[in-house]
């Protein structure tokens, strides 16, 4: 429910009253329109129009970038709503009681009938006639054309943006994040200009709608007045045009106010809020309210103007306005105070923090100086999104969300040394160098190149680091030369896949239960917490992922679970008795569904053998001689080097009574090696057995 109200922005008293505002400001607009308005209401809403015209032009004019006021076409629809509604309110006044004279439809509209134009409506006509040329034939034909012309433009380019930030992500100057921003943008600029094209139409149709109004309030009111109320023709005439006129102005001069702020925007759509959140949020600026207090103020000091209403009006932007000032200073403060402790910090070296001591990151690496390069995106570093690709892949193979890995420099390590750390422990370290590439030999390679020989990290095969120049070199002799990101990134790929069980804790299977919900809520309820406790199927998956078993099908594993429970098995026999409708995900990843299963055996005599010693051993697990023990090793490793050559890997399958304790024995000395019984073998996969190994391979 909160996270409910959170997505919708109702857990924010600020938002709660901008949402529930604007809708019903737009059911009072229709309202308007339809029902009558007293007097009182109809003056304070021609001050209310031209309240919210000064306020947006302010805020047009001191935005840097249009998509910093993407709220304005929206804004502008709903002041031109409110302005249409105004009119037609009007005229039911005028016609209705402009008999009675020229203070029959308020303050407002009598006021710029008598002191706007002298109460000549013949000057008044004029002076109409020139704001509405003004209005459509300068500004708002203008902003039209600059809304069109660029809506099509941005459109046009759209497609080159986009490929510019696929070759920035591809060469490593953004990450995946930056480039989604980039493309939001991207796709928001396109969104405001297209909105823009449209909302100019609104401006010139409100001009036309302006002069037919007029037309009709000073045609009908003469109809009216001469057959309704036996008004004198000069007297009739006089009166509604002079009140229509009136009414025109007070309705075209905030239009023209609107014509101009959409010119604004045009000539020099980012939000994550709502429409009414994001109007809230953008008009927020002191440096705007403050020049809108001080207009009203100075008209509420004309003679003839309704002072006391401006000046109300007035006094409310300005209340907002230090509001406004207020909030901004809170926040200026903030960076200040933040940008002093920054300072501090280091005009304090002999402070120590606690993030210097203690790091909580599940997974980082620590790189030497010499290696800071290989992760600096001014210089384009390629290593974190390798790292990032890395995390993607070993995800998808194992069924849960890898954590993200933190990399920071350490400069106790050597210029070219990286080390690798699941929590606090240290997994794997190594050398590698930014400025030359690591040659491996192929199979039938035996051709010496000049370079640094080493140890690859991730095989513990024979390599050589060597300098770009050699690469063509290298390969012409049968070398595969790879990079330096991707030597680092294959060595932590391996270590996420060997440490894969201490990665992921009950968070993170709490996430993968709330997922599987969505689409089966009440296979996860009726299992987990009643039948399984979360924390006992945090274990059961960590013994599944010891062995590299996928737990990608949550699914099945909570449909097998209700059967096992019955039976009071601990965790590692329920992982073990979870393991036949599993093993199918683990053996796809080691041979195509095409293709046969390369699997090494033990000969019957040796298996029996070995069921015997588990059984004596106890809870000791398998207690294997050590000649018998380095013949199986060596049996396995010289059979796994063998496929190794034809691009396959094998699996050991043994008697499911010491399957489980064979594979901790034989995982202690080789950490990629698969072990499964002969019940999880599906029926469906061939089976080529590659080895099988005897006692009569001891005696040899």
């Amino acid at each position: 429910m909160e996270m409910t109200l959170a997505r919708l922005g109702l857990n924010n008293p600020k938002a709660i009253l901008t949402s529930s505002v604007m809708p019903l400001g737009i059911l009072a607009l229709v309202a308007m329109m339809v029902l009558p308005l007293p007097v009182f209401l109809l003056d304070t809403f021609f001050i209310s129009n031209i309240l919210v015209s000064l306020l947006i032009l302010m805020v047009a004019m001191h935005t840097d970038r249009p998509l910093d006021f993407s709220s304005f076409p929206s804004l502008l629809l709903i002041a031109t709503i409110l302005r249409l509604g105004l009119n037609v309110a009007s005229t039911r006044v005028v016609l209705s009681e402009g008999h009675t004279g020229p203070d029959a439809a308020g303050q407002v509209i009598e006021a710029f009938g008598e002191f706007v134009i002298s109460g000549n409506y013949a000057v008044g006509i004029f002076v109409f006639i020139i704001l509405i040329i003004i209005n459509l034939i300068v500004i708002t034909k203008g902003a039209g054309r600059v809304s069109e012309v660029s809506a099509r433009f941005t459109l046009d380019a759209m497609p080159g943006k986009q490929m510019a930030i696929d070759a920035d992500l591809n060469a490593g100057v953004l990450t995946n994040e930056e480039a989604k921003t980039r493309r939001e943008e991207i796709s928001q600029e396109a969104d405001f200009y297209g909105a823009m094209d449209g909302a100019s139409k609104f401006v010139k149709g409100d001009a036309i709608a302006s002069i037919l109004i007029l037309i009709i309030n000073i045609v009908g009111g003469l109809i009216i007045g001469l057959t309704q109320h036996n008004l004198p023709v000069g007297v009739a005439a006089e009166t509604y045009v002079l009140l229509s006129v009136g009414d025109g102005l007070v309705a075209q001069i905030p239009s023209l106010l609107l014509a101009i702020s959409t010119a604004i925007i045009v000539t020099r759509v980012s939000a994550t809020h709502d429409m009414a959140g994001n109007i809230g949020k953008q008009v927020s600026l002191s440096r705007a309210w403050f020049p809108v207090a001080g207009v009203l103020t100075l008209i509420g000091f004309v003679p003839g103007m309704p002072n006391f209403l401006f000046l109300i009006a007035a006094a409310i932007a300005t209340g907002i306005g230090y509001w406004s000032r207020t909030r901004e200073t809170l926040a200026e403060n903030g960076e200040a105070n933040a940008q002093t402790a920054e300072l501090e910090e280091e005009k304090a070296p002999d402070m120590i923090e606690l993030d210097d001591i203690a790091d909580n990151s599940p997974i980082s690496i620590q790189l030497g100086y010499g290696l800071v390069e290989m992760v600096d995106e001014e210089t384009g570093g390629p290593l974190t999104n390798r790292i990032t690709g890395i995390r993607r892949q070993v995800s998808k193979a194992l069924g849960f969300v890898v954590p993200p890995v933190r990399i920071r420099d350490d400069m106790t390590l050597d210029a070219n040394t990286y080390r690798i750390r699941v929590g606090q422990t240290i997994v794997g370290e190594d050398k590698v160098y930014p400025d030359r590439k690591l040659a491996i030999p192929g199979d039938n390679t035996t051709i010496k190149i000049e370079g640094i020989e080493v140890k690859d990290p991730s095989f513990g095969m024979d390599a050589i680091w060597i300098g770009g120049h050699q690469q063509a070199e290298a390969e012409a002799k049968g070398y595969v030369v790879v990079l330096p990101e991707s030597v680092m990134a294959t060595h932590l790929s391996q270590m996420l896949h060997k440490y894969a069980s201490q990665l992921i804790g009950q968070d993170d299977v709490q996430g993968l239960l709330e997922n599987l919900a969505q689409a089966a809520p009440n296979l996860v309820e009726s299992v987990v917490p009643k039948l399984v406790p979360l924390h006992t199927l945090t274990g059961i998956l960590r013994l599944l992922l010891e062995e590299r078993v996928p737990i990608s099908d949550l699914r099945r594993i909570l449909e097998t679970l209700p059967g096992l429970a019955s039976r009071n098995l601990g965790m590692s026999e329920t992982a073990e008795a979870l393991r036949p409708a599993l093993a199918g995900l683990l053996i796809q990843q080691v041979a195509p569904l095409n293709q046969a299963l390369p699997v090494m055996t033990l000969e019957s005599d040796l298996e029996h053998m070995l069921i015997n010693m588990a059984r004596q051993s106890g809870e000791e697990g398998l207690v294997i001689d050590n000649s018998l023990a380095e013949q199986l090793l060596r049996k396995i490793v010289q059979t796994n080097e063998e496929l190794s050559a034809d691009g396959k890997q094998s699996v050991m399958v043994v008697s499911p009574a010491i399957r489980r304790v064979f594979s901790h024995f034989i995982r202690q000395h080789i950490d990629d090696q698969i072990v499964l019984a002969f019940t999880e073998l599906p029926e469906t996969r061939k089976i080529e057995v590659v080895a099988t190994i005897s006692n009569a391979d001891q005696s040899a």
